[in-house]
């Protein structure tokens, strides 16, 4: 397909999507919301991505929203920001950590606004050593939005967030990995290199049972023990009966690398 606010590349079983509004930081307007919903919802379906990284072009990850897009006339009613809150940002949120498969995400430059909470909503956060994390929202009498009130409080704590949120400082790529946000910080220069290296890992690992990890994470920050445990011997039992389980124990047995395929 044609696209004209993202770059899409398919590769050793990584899908590859790049956030493409260099002039605007990458912010989003209304088109890009939309290529990158749907190349999201096709790749969480394909068999052949077995891994996804987002990144973005240019001297900045993403900026968040295009304000350019949302144009407040002083004259008219207020808008409702909740609608494309409802209808975008929402729904790409769920999509990201509802997806069967690893989605890393390559940090280059700023990251503000929603654009730093879309990176905190992905398994794996790669920063490079210019990057930098901004809760925007603040400055403009807004909220968190885009999952940011939900990340922020279970990576850093509640008096990091709360500080992060209410005053909108900009947190270098270092204090970001200091804080618990992220996972790697690597030179500029590196940080393609090392997200492709990240990625084409994991797609060769049982994606199957990532997905199951990934689901166990996320419902524990809102279990209690027992349940949890539930939920690990329910996921277990799931792990157990596929077909990656019994490649990844014929493999060990014979001595030799496994060839997972993701079911």
């Amino acid at each position: 397909m044609d696209y004209q606010t993202i770059i899409v590349k398919q590769q050793n079983g990584v899908g590859y999507l790049t956030l493409n509004r260099p002039q605007q930081l990458n912010s989003f307007n209304e088109l890009m919301h939309q290529e990158v919903a749907k190349t999201l919802k096709v790749w969480a379906k394909d068999p052949e991505i077995r891994a996804v990284v987002l990144s973005g072009s240019g001297r900045g990850f993403c900026a968040g929203q295009d304000l350019n897009d949302r144009v407040v006339d002083p004259n008219a009613a207020a808008p409702d920001l909740g609608l494309s809150i409802e209808k975008y940002y929402n729904p790409m949120i769920q999509t990201i950590t509802e997806m069967p498969k690893p989605v890393i995400c390559a940090v280059n430059g700023v990251a503000a606004g929603a654009g730093a909470n879309i990176a905190l909503a992905c398994d794996i956060v790669i920063a490079a050593e210019s990057a930098s994390f901004i809760q925007a929202f603040c400055r403009l009498g807004l909220v968190p939005d885009s999952g940011g009130t939900w990340f922020l409080p279970r990576l850093v704590g509640r008096a990091q967030a709360m500080g992060l949120a209410l005053l909108g400082d900009k947190v270098s790529a270092q204090q970001a990995k200091e804080y618990g946000m992220i996972w790697q910080v690597v030179a500029d220069n590196q940080l393609t290199i090392e997200a492709e290296k990240l990625a084409e890992h994991l797609a060769k690992q049982p994606t199957y049972g990532l997905s199951l990890i990934k689901k166990a994470i996320h419902a524990a920050y809102d279990n209690d023990l027992s349940e949890q445990l539930i939920l690990e011997r329910d996921l277990q039992r799931l792990a157990g009966r596929s077909e990656d389980y019994r490649e990844g124990v014929q493999a060990f047995m014979q001595k030799r690398p496994p060839q997972y395929k993701g079911c």
